[in-house]
C-alpha cells in the first residue's frame, strides 16, 4: 500500500486522493464495462460498518450481495447452495401461499425458524443463478474467503482496500478507508452508479 499513503495523522493513514481517484476510475470502467455485457457483479461486505451499505448498494444496481458472514464454498460449491437457495424460496412460496396449514403449530414454528435462518444466509444472493463476473469487496483483509474462493476461480476482484491490505491479489484495487461508514458508503455508490451507467 506504500504507494498510496502520504503520510499519517493521529495513527490514520492519510491516502494520495489523486491516485486513489485513478484506481476508482479504472474500477468503475471496468464495472461499466461488465454492466454492458450484462455481468453480474456480487457486492461483498459482512463487517458492521459495510452492511448496510453493501445492501444498499447492490439493491441499487440490482445486483446480489452478501452482506453478513460469507458462507465458504459459496463460488466454489455454489451447486449445493443454489440447492438451498431454492429450498428457501420453495418454503417461503409455500408460506405466502397458505400452505403450511397442512402442519401441526409446533411444526410451522420449526418451518419459520428455517426460513429465518435460511434467509440470513442467502437472501442477498437469491437472484444469483450463476457464478458471477466479478466481485466487489469492502476489505478484502476481512473477506480472506471470498476472494480466496475467487482467485481459485479466476474471477476477477474490484475491491475497496484500507492501509493493512495486501494488492497483489486484487485485479482492481481503490485504496482508501475501508472502515468508516461514510467512505464505504461513497465507494459502494460509485461502484453502483457505474453498473448502471454501464446498463443503459
Amino acid at each position: 500500500m506504500n504507494p498510496f499513503i502520504l503520510g499519517s495523522k493521529n495513527k490514520t493513514d492519510i491516502f494520495d486522493l489523486e491516485k486513489t481517484q485513478e484506481k476508482l476510475e479504472k474500477a468503475c470502467d471496468f464495472v461499466s464495462k461488465l454492466a454492458e455485457n450484462k455481468g453480474v457483479i456480487l457486492f461483498v461486505g459482512g463487517k458492521n460498518e459495510a452492511q448496510n451499505a453493501t445492501k444498499e448498494g447492490a439493491e441499487k444496481a440490482g445486483m446480489p450481495y452478501s452482506a453478513g458472514r460469507w458462507i465458504g464454498g459459496t463460488l466454489t460449491n455454489f451447486p449445493q447452495v443454489r440447492k438451498r437457495i431454492e429450498i428457501m424460496l420453495d418454503l417461503i412460496s409455500q408460506k405466502e401461499k397458505g400452505e403450511l396449514g397442512k402442519y401441526t403449530k409446533k411444526e410451522r414454528l420449526l418451518i419459520d425458524r428455517k426460513i429465518e435462518k435460511l434467509q440470513k444466509m442467502f437472501w442477498g444472493l437469491k437472484d444469483m443463478v450463476a457464478l458471477p463476473k466479478a466481485l466487489f469487496i469492502i476489505d478484502p483483509r476481512f473477506e480472506e474467503t471470498a476472494l480466496k474462493e475467487a482467485r481459485g476461480l479466476k474471477i476477477p476482484v474490484v475491491a475497496l482496500c484500507g492501509s493493512d491490505n495486501n494488492l497483489k491479489n486484487i485485479d482492481y484495487p481503490i485504496p482508501a478507508n475501508d472502515s468508516n461508514i461514510a467512505s464505504i458508503k461513497y465507494f459502494v455508490e460509485k461502484i453502483a452508479e457505474s453498473y448502471n451507467k454501464g446498463k443503459k
